[in-house]
């Protein structure tokens, strides 16, 4: 279970966001923190720590008069770590190359390939051959609905019809390097991780995988480890003490890095 850091941009600025909450219109969304820093100064971390495959998410769409200031912070973060960071928000063949230029190891992708709640084959052949399987990242970021999980587009504004299954990440993973996956409803509330979710990722033994939503604590963290069979990796974000959270940076590191070496049946002495 890798720790991998994230960096989300709204507004031309580093911020935490509960995840339902944000809305195109009016480029609005609801903020658990907003930094001081800016993207480069957490990349710099991030790289001096080691900490690759990391993602930076820009949250505000092209159509945004925010877009360009958002940009700006990504490609200067990057800039800061060369082939450290996944980048993902409104990626397209025609912009793909652009990111990867400028540092991203990877890109990461859902708009494109999910388009009028389907998976767009077509698109995804496009995307692969745009950039490679090897640099490509799905976001199969989801939300429950009916008591399954569906994977939802344009910032988790849009339910899509296709529901995650290990079926599903089957047939996705020969397109991509890696999985990002957000547990929506419980994105920055850390009321705790989507058990089911989790339990559905750890089973699965396919291609990396980066889960993300309600880690709060560290029994949270314990949780997603054993739910996750120590095969699902996890990023944290307002639950963050760098992002104005309760959980401290270093001990989150330390956490990871010994709860990997321990068997699951003995984690008590990880804490």
């Amino acid at each position: 279970m890798r720790f991998r850091p994230c960096i989300d941009i709204h507004n031309g600025k580093v911020k935490q966001i509960v995840g339902g909450s944000l809305k195109d219109e009016g480029d609005q969304a609801r903020e658990n923190y907003v930094s001081g820093q800016d993207a480069a100064f957490y990349a710099r971390l991030y790289e001096h720590d080691g900490l690759r495959g990391g993602h930076m998410i820009l949250l505000n769409p092209e159509s945004s008069p925010y877009y360009q200031a958002t940009r700006q912070q990504a490609m200067e973060a990057l800039a800061e770590a060369p082939g450290y960071f996944q980048v993902g928000g409104g990626i397209r063949p025609d912009n793909a190359a652009a990111f990867l230029d400028a540092g991203a190891s990877h890109v990461i992708v859902t708009s494109y390939v999910f388009q009028g709640g389907q998976i767009r084959w077509e698109n995804l052949e496009a995307m692969t051959r745009a950039v490679s399987r090897e640099r490509l990242v799905l976001d199969l970021s989801c939300r429950r609905r009916d008591g399954e999980y569906y994977i939802v587009t344009d910032r988790w504004q849009r339910f899509t019809e296709v529901a995650l299954t290990p079926e599903v990440l089957e047939n996705l993973s020969g397109y991509c390097d890696e999985f990002l996956i957000h547990g929506v409803d419980v994105e920055g509330k850390s009321s705790g991780p989507e058990r089911e979710l989790v339990r559905m990722l750890g089973a699965w033994q396919g291609c990396p995988v980066t889960y993300a939503g309600g880690i709060g604590s560290f029994a949270d963290l314990r949780l997603l480890g054993e739910l996750g069979k120590n095969r699902v990796d996890v990023t944290i974000g307002s639950a963050l003490d760098l992002f104005g959270g309760e959980l401290p940076y270093r001990q989150v590191l330390s956490f990871c890095e010994k709860f990997t070496e321990n068997s699951l049946n003995d984690t008590e002495s990880v804490v």
